[in-house]
């Protein structure tokens, strides 16, 4: 790598907690920053994003909401809309709605990933607080092609999990408080990356937005195909590993950390659950309305009909309790 190579793409990450953080970092921001700057923040699919307008209240830059096939400027922050990932593809800024990565749309890791495959060594990765596990792969895509890394502080932080995760997996290059963080990106943007190491990456995972057929020879190239199958689809899940991190992907796109791939097995177990609750419900009442209108078997039925109630009494009970 080139010393003279500089930061001119800034990608940061945030989930629960992220808004303050988001405040604080771009009021530190100089006006003319040589970089642009590109947010993800997890929001609800169905909320307006606001967060353009509630960084203008703050910011020397001016931060808008990213739209789809624009060529980025520096000094400008632009923010992923709502139930839409915002990458980097064919030399532009995508906006794409695509499979989820993580349970979220937008993803940080598809933002941090396409911005490493597309920029190279001239990106910096900024992680902050949240409550899941987003972005450590991002990071790690940042690191293995040349690029810096932050992460908040999880003492400093609203919600430590998101930035603890990545403290453990990815091993960052700075690890600092909110308040130092603004000042380090400008200085960082103004001197020279320093950060030499650069690896490959699949082609596949620059696929984010799963907008492009995986061609069937070339599933294997994703990772190793594990027993799973896809939370979303249902589709065969390949296992991928680099260092202590474990993610999934199915074939379409949808992706998944260790954290979330529980988290939407877990669902999984629920809505099967209740999906056993609404059968056996049903079933009783079958049962009842027939030996209601036969003295055939009656008795029979109304005891079937029985022991179904109870049993989705029983799933019932526990899935209210929380203890399924």
């Amino acid at each position: 790598m080139s010393p003279s190579r500089q930061v001119d793409v800034v990608v940061v990450g945030a989930s629960a907690g992220g808004v303050h953080a988001l405040r604080q970092l771009v009021s530190d921001l100089p006006a003319g920053l040589d970089a642009g700057v590109f947010i993800v923040l997890h929001t609800l699919p169905s909320a307006e994003s606001l967060l353009p307008q509630v960084l203008n209240t703050v910011s020397s830059i001016p931060a808008v909401q990213a739209a789809d096939g624009t060529l980025f400027e520096t000094g400008r922050i632009y923010v992923a809309p709502p139930d839409r990932h915002l990458l980097f593809q064919d030399g532009t800024v995508r906006v794409i709605r695509g499979p989820k990565e993580n349970r979220h749309r937008p993803s940080i890791d598809v933002l941090f990933r396409s911005a490493a495959m597309a920029h190279g060594a001239n990106v910096l990765g900024v992680l902050l607080s949240g409550s899941d596990d987003d972005g450590s792969a991002g990071l790690m895509s940042i690191k293995h092609r040349g690029g810096l890394t932050i992460v908040q502080n999880p003492s400093d932080a609203a919600y430590p999990h998101m930035p603890q995760n990545a403290l453990r997996t990815v091993g960052p290059d700075f690890i600092l408080p909110i308040a130092e963080i603004g000042p380090l990106i400008k200085n960082l943007v103004e001197g020279e990356n320093q950060n030499s190491s650069e690896a490959g990456m699949s082609e596949l995972e620059n696929n984010p937005a799963g907008h492009e057929e995986v061609p069937p020879q070339d599933t294997n190239s994703i990772g190793v195909p594990s027993a799973f199958t896809c939370p979303d689809c249902s589709g065969t899940l390949w296992e991928l590993q680099d260092g202590e991190l474990l993610r999934y992907r199915c074939r379409v796109g949808h992706a998944y950390s260790s954290d979330s791939m529980i988290d939407a097995q877990s669902d999984a177990v629920e809505r099967a659950l209740w999906s056993a609750v609404r059968t056996l419900e049903e079933s009783a009442s079958i049962c009842r309305r027939i030996a209601s209108k036969t003295t055939i078997l009656q008795r029979e039925l109304n005891q079937k009909a029985e022991e179904r109630q109870e049993h989705a009494r029983v799933i019932r009970k526990l899935l209210l309790e929380g203890t399924a």
